[in-house]
């Protein structure tokens, strides 16, 4: 019995196209919490730039919160998991985008900046993903955080490879070509999954998880089911128990009426 339900934000809840929740996806998310499913949000962003989730936030619907890639969990005001990113490897990475002039964006608990800002951030984070524009740091500033969970440089897939072999103790995760998230190692959208699982006390069995990006692999894998929307990348869909149509085709109410988590809702 599937008790609890994790979606990925950008691309899963919300359209790349329209930048908004589909009318189905909320009516389908009401349904299933009027069932008694729980209702939890697994995204890469930090709590201070989810700004896109007002509809399912105003209706009550969501009870907890995997961010940062699963570094950073919470039900209401209670921090249930968190695991900044060790201070030496902040540094590291750090000093690598500082040479080489890379932009940086530098997530603490409650706050975010970004380091040598670019046109790429503009076009990715501002204007693709409507992000409120951050606050710009020097690296300097950005190290004055006593904890770092989440660093998202803007390096490509060699600059990762050069980079990878001295951070050990970080986890790298791309969803886009542009940027990489990374976060302690071990703290993947899974762990944060296994951190609700143990403050409910329920069984991964007992839940689904709906993504479309890299970054979404490991707790599509880890979920009693999985469901890649259409959208999704061939990896991601190749990750998954079930592929759904695209967002923007109603995929989240199809896969919950093919899962019989809730009935047919008009014109589905």
């Amino acid at each position: 019995m599937i008790k609890a339900l994790f979606f990925d934000i950008d691309g899963t809840l919300v359209s790349f196209r329209t930048h908004t929740i589909p009318h189905s996806t909320i009516q389908a998310l009401e349904a299933a919490k009027a069932d008694g499913v729980r209702l939890f949000i697994a995204t890469g962003r930090p709590t201070v730039i989810i700004n896109n989730l007002h509809p399912l936030q105003e209706r009550g619907l969501i009870d907890g919160y995997v961010t940062m890639n699963g570094s950073y969990c919470f039900v209401g005001s209670e921090v249930i998991y968190k695991h900044a990113i060790p201070a030496a490897e902040v540094q590291t990475i750090m000093d690598y985008c500082d040479r080489r002039n890379i932009a940086c964006i530098v997530v603490g608990e409650h706050d975010i900046g970004v380091c040598h800002p670019d046109h790429v951030v503009q076009e990715i984070f501002y204007e693709h993903l409507k992000v409120d524009e951050l606050p710009i740091e020097t690296p300097a500033q950005a190290l004055q955080r006593p904890e770092i969970f989440q660093l998202t440089p803007f390096i490509n897939a060699s600059e990762e490879e050069e980079l990878l072999p001295s951070i050990p103790h970080c986890e790298i995760g791309r969803w886009h070509p542009a940027f990489v998230d990374i976060t302690a190692q071990g703290t993947t959208k899974q762990q944060g999954i296994n951190a609700i699982l143990k403050h409910f006390g329920w069984q991964r069995e007992e839940v689904m998880a709906f993504g479309d990006g890299g970054n979404d692999i490991p707790m599509l894998r880890y979920a009693g089911i999985g469901v890649a929307m259409g959208n999704a990348l061939d990896a991601v869909k190749e990750s998954a128990d079930y592929v759904t149509a695209s967002v923007d085709e109603d995929g989240i109410a199809h896969a919950l009426e093919h899962f019989n988590l809730i009935s047919p809702l008009p014109n589905s």
